[in-house]
């Protein structure tokens, strides 16, 4: 059995972190690309199980136009039977178009209790969201019906999550699913893959990177399923990238020379970028007027981590409030070692004080 498993497309999300509409609106348009990939390799691989676990739009800003574009792409592959699990972005509520559009005759949108649909060698049980919060699956109470067909679980939610937060997202126990005995698990909400950490309980991550803290490759798990034996796949669809670069400005004297590295680097113009500047600084940074200097566009943030190049000696050495304090804050330092990055701030910050 055949199956493909995506979550957390996010269609119609604002893409806040580009910080410009022209490109969020270019990657609104990649959404649609990326999903029309999936459909496409499920038409030439005669797959007949699309697993969709959540989050496929967001509900505060979705357009009926994409849900009609999302529709006719479904109908497309009116073999494949596709399951649809809300999330907390799109959840089932009465004025959503989970309950008010009328979908194509192959897809399945789960409520928020468990329920089965039945194929004659495979059971597929799944929940969603009603509500941008979910506390209640009951899911440790739950029994598989046949245990000799393969069954298969979607839903949306927070594998192992223990703190509060975490358990407004379907907290869901690896134990448990372990002990109930799912042949898979198709999960969503958690937008970094587990594919190479899990063995069939699997999150494929965002189908499309959202920003700078989902880095690397984004796609879709490709499954080959049987009563004892699963092949999963990871295909990447994404053919941009969030990327971080670091540059050190230790040596550089003077912000010119900062503009000229940063506009020197070499970037691939279908990827975004932000770039760290690190290193001691001898040179006063101000990050928004640095940022209209920078001439590739596809360099969306920027972010100040440098700390002032003072001679620590030379100041110890003053008999001064700055050296009285520099000495404080690094004999601090020699007898607290937990609290050396928060003491090191703390010197960073004073000295700009007194500096002034």
């Amino acid at each position: 059995m055949k199956f493909v498993h995506i979550a957390d497309m996010h269609f119609d999300t604002s893409f806040t972190q580009l910080n410009n509409s022209h490109l969020g609106t270019l990657r609104r348009l990649e959404q649609r690309k990326i999903l029309k990939k999936v459909i496409d390799y499920i038409k030439n691989n005669n797959v007949k199980y699309l697993f969709i676990a959540g989050d496929l739009y967001e509900h505060k800003y979705i357009r009926e136009s994409t849900i009609e574009y999302i529709n006719n792409l479904f109908k497309e592959i009116n073999d494949t039977e596709i399951f649809i699990t809300p999330g907390n972005h799109d959840p089932y509520l009465k004025n959503s178009f989970y309950s008010k559009y009328d979908w194509n005759e192959n897809v399945h949108i789960f409520g928020p209790n468990i329920s089965k649909i039945e194929y004659e060698d495979v059971n597929i049980y799944g929940y969603g969201f009603n509500d941008f919060y979910y506390t209640n699956a009951e899911i440790e109470k739950f029994e598989i019906e046949d245990k000799n067909k393969i069954n298969i679980l979607i839903t949306h939610g927070t594998l192992n999550g223990t703190n509060n937060i975490e358990r407004q997202y379907n907290a869901i126990s690896k134990s448990i699913l372990e002990k109930i005995g799912f042949d898979y698990v198709a999960l969503g909400h958690i937008h970094k893959s587990n594919y190479n950490e899990e063995k069939n309980i699997i999150y494929p991550g965002s189908t499309i990177s959202m920003g700078f803290d989902e880095l690397g490759a984004h796609g879709m798990i490709v499954g080959d399923i049987n009563k004892n034996e699963l092949d999963l796949q990871f295909i990447p669809l994404d053919e941009s990238e969030f990327k971080i670069i670091n540059v050190d400005i230790t040596e550089m004297i003077a912000i010119d020379e900062l503009i000229e590295n940063i506009n020197n680097l070499q970037i691939d113009e279908n990827d975004y970028y932000e770039i760290y500047i690190v290193g001691k600084r001898k040179f006063e940074i101000d990050k928004y007027a640095l940022k209209k200097m920078i001439t590739n566009q596809r360099i969306i943030k920027l972010k100040n981590l440098t700390k002032r190049d003072y001679d620590i000696q030379k100041i110890v050495d003053e008999n001064t409030l700055k050296g009285l304090f520099v000495k404080e804050i690094l004999d601090r330092m020699e007898n607290n070692d937990s609290d050396k990055e928060l003491l090191e701030n703390a010197l960073e910050i004073g000295l700009e004080i007194l500096d002034k």
